[in-house]
């Protein structure tokens, strides 16, 4: 069994990859600095396990990041630590430029300097895996799928700060052989997940009667992912996945945004029905500034190369994912009270961008 460091473990896509890794045997180190988006909760069911241990500690912080590599001695390291939500990008791109580059940058020296003092066996087992997005890829027209060779075309503060983080982790394996693999991953839903997220946000919304805002007109489109899915994938590109490669992970299950909205209302009007259709609750919005119209996966590397399968299809995940949230508002309910839903990434009128 490895023996796996966690940056980002108590986030939404890093407590299932902790929960997952746990349930299959391995040690896990949790390194995560507990943001606004981070929960220890989220891997409650791992805590008592004597296989996991929970370090509170910041990504850019050297020291703290060195201290946890040499005490607890990884077999691999995974690099999910980062700021995550395009809106809040908008409204403050600098802690997403501190976190997402400087973190990683640190995170790789610390494991360039463990790395090297390695012996020979322990060196060709070492892996370093950056987790990332297909944002970094842009915006696709209505036909077309993300590759591992896509050229990087970011359009948000959010894209642009994980676009140079994986250039960053690309660098460090070609300059210095660091054994780094990449994995992009498309749109991930599920449980766990913070409420400022479309899905979450729709749920919650929808069960408190509440408007439920869709950008635009509903029309652009994304591939979505189940988390645990995702968390597998994670694991298997970990162990398997060649250094200095990408794996791109995703569903197949392209959704206009709308469309998953009526799906979650469709479901709630079946599981929890109120006097009409939450259909009606449907508001939209401004646009998001830069708001990319498609982003769609091609997972055929992962696929046929490590031979990895999503077990769940939108229609499954989305109403576990539904269900989840109405068994589970211990978890959620803390979390709507500190943030209730208010819109973010707004432009202000003198800085909107003009029309090419």
């Amino acid at each position: 069994m490895a023996r796996i460091i966690v940056t980002g473990g108590a986030g939404f896509i890093g407590s299932a990859l902790v929960r997952h890794l746990i349930d299959s045997g391995h040690d896990v180190l949790n390194f995560d600095k507990l943001t606004y988006a981070g929960d220890v909760r989220s891997v409650s069911s791992a805590a008592d396990s004597p296989r996991y241990r929970f370090v509170r500690a910041d990504i850019c912080d050297a020291r703290a990041v060195k201290a946890a590599i040499a005490d607890f001695r990884p077999t691999r390291i995974m690099h999910l630590a980062a700021e995550s939500h395009v809106d809040r990008s908008i409204n403050g791109p600098g802690e997403f430029i501190h976190t997402n580059l400087i973190g990683t940058y640190t995170m790789l020296e610390a494991a360039r300097a463990y790395w090297q003092q390695l012996g020979n066996a322990e060196r060709d087992a070492f892996r370093f895996l950056h987790v990332s997005t297909d944002e970094v890829y842009g915006s696709l027209g209505e036909d077309g799928l993300f590759t591992e060779t896509t050229p990087y075309d970011p359009s948000s503060p959010y894209s642009a700060s994980k676009a140079g983080s994986d250039h960053l982790a690309k660098a460090w394996q070609r300059t210095f052989g660091l054994p780094v693999v990449v994995s992009n991953c498309s749109n991930n839903y599920g449980p766990f997940h913070f409420p400022e997220k479309l899905i979450p946000l729709t749920i919650l919304n929808a069960l408190d009667g509440r408007d439920l805002p869709v950008y635009g007109k509903g029309e652009n489109v994304r591939d979505w992912l189940y988390v645990e899915d995702h968390a597998r994938a994670l694991d298997l590109i970990a162990e398997r996945g060649r250094p200095g490669e990408t794996y791109n992970v995703g569903g197949r299950n392209e959704r206009r945004n709308i469309d998953v909205v009526h799906t979650i209302c469709d479901l709630l009007d079946r599981l929890r029905p109120r006097e009409g259709s939450h259909r009606d609750l449907v508001r939209f919005v401004t646009d998001r500034p830069g708001h990319d119209a498609r982003y769609a996966i091609d997972a055929t590397r992962l696929e046929t190369e490590l031979g990895w399968r999503a077990h769940e299809d939108f229609d499954s995940g989305i109403e576990k994912t539904v269900r989840w949230y109405l068994d589970n508002e211990w978890w959620w309910r803390p979390l709507r009270d500190r943030y209730d839903g208010e819109r973010l990434g707004m432009v202000p009128a003198g800085n909107a961008p003009r029309a090419a």
